[in-house]
């Protein structure tokens, strides 16, 4: 392939696509809305997959430096109700293929991965046109542009490749997250720590839920759930943090301490952020010269833990296919989206029905009876 393929994003998808095509000698360049890698926290911890988002390492060459990251202890689950009382305490024993690691240390491997260059920072998409022969023009906020031969689009939710295929927009789930932090948890925070565990926590009761994990260097990351209208969020005037977090509290009212001290103790202001999905089975017809991967092409709720690992693996298989169809690129984006969407659809379908699960009339029940095996959906 002579026209080098061209990356809106530089997520996890984008650049794992990135890093699929220089290990097979394809040119890339990834355009990032970010100034600098730096200019944004990156998120929390991640599971990643041994039938996803290992393999896609794999294919990247940087499993090695993968397992160097992992937060060993990490993977242990526990369940709680509004009381405390643990109702299922699941083990880190290290088998069970869902390794946690950061996901800023996880986008810094891949992104060191690529040849300097590859990265063309602080360029946000304002604009793309179709011109002819499946070529592509992105303009950006800066004013400059770019004409492509392949155009990926690996920009996220709110995409601006997307509309060049499909009419579909995120729509919220009916749950919103409220996020913060608590650090040196262990002698600061000790009884949120000990109840957090070395993992994940999953404090739950119909419509609301108190959910964190355990960070490296002692961090607890909470994950305060609501199921509000988004208007019910918005009318929260989060500049005043110490009100925010007290008002978002007041939703919790009789839970143990130990929990609600997750969220007014939390050493970082609270960040509401709705959670907004794609339609399920999402899907659009082959058009000449441009694909999307990651949540751009199949955004869903966080409750499958696939979002990262589906846009790694559709990174790698996106890779492998061009590197298998240098000379016949629609080809190669005709197997990649045949096998896409099938996979995107079965894991949005399983967010949905964990999300139903998690906040659903039988929580935190449900959960339990999902984690060992006997949960249907309701």
């Amino acid at each position: 392939m002579t026209t080098p393929v061209t990356i809106i994003g530089a997520g996890l998808g984008g650049l794992t696509l990135a890093r699929v095509l220089h290990v097979h000698g394809i040119p890339a360049t990834i355009y990032e809305a970010e100034a600098t890698p730096a200019a944004r926290t990156q998120g929390g911890m991640l599971d990643i997959h041994d039938y996803n988002g290992q393999p896609a390492l794999k294919a990247a060459g940087l499993f090695e430096d993968f397992l160097g990251l992992i937060h060993k202890g990490g993977e242990a689950s526990r369940v709680l109700d509004k009381d405390g009382t643990v109702l299922l305490d699941e083990p880190d024993d290290g088998t069970g293929g869902r390794p946690e690691v950061h996901r800023g240390d996880l986008r810094r491997i891949l992104r060191d991965s690529l040849p300097a260059g590859t990265i063309a920072w602080g360029h946000k998409a304002a604009a793309v046109r179709p011109l002819s022969d499946g070529r592509h023009e992105v303009a950006f906020s800066d004013g400059s542009s770019v004409t492509t031969g392949l155009l990926v689009g690996a920009d996220g939710a709110w995409s601006r490749i997307r509309p060049l295929l499909s009419d579909a927009k995120p729509e919220y789930v009916g749950t919103s997250f409220i996020e913060t932090y608590l650090c040196e948890a262990d002698t600061r925070h000790p009884a949120g720590a000990r109840a957090v565990g070395g993992g994940a926590l999953f404090a739950l009761a119909p419509g609301k839920g108190i959910l964190a994990h355990r960070e490296p260097g002692g961090v607890l990351h909470t994950y305060v759930a609501l199921n509000k209208p988004q208007e019910w969020i918005t009318g929260i005037d989060f500049t005043d943090a110490r009100a925010a977090a007290a008002r978002v509290a007041e939703e919790f009212a009789g839970w143990a301490p130990e929990l609600t001290a997750l969220i007014t103790d939390g050493e970082t202001p609270p960040n509401p952020r709705a959670i907004n999905a794609l339609p399920i089975g999402h899907r659009w017809n082959r058009v000449p010269g441009v694909t999307l991967l990651g949540d751009a092409a199949h955004l869903m709720s966080p409750f499958a833990g696939e979002g990262a690992n589906l846009a790694m693996y559709d990174g790698a298989e996106l890779g492998n296919a061009i590197a298998a169809h240098p000379e016949d690129i629609e080809a190669a984006l005709t197997a990649y989206e045949n096998a896409l969407f099938p996979r995107s659809a079965a894991a949005a379908t399983e967010a949905a029905r964990n999300h139903k699960i998690c906040f659903g009339t039988n929580a935190p029940h449900g959960l339990v009876n999902l984690l060992t095996g006997y949960e249907q959906a309701e």
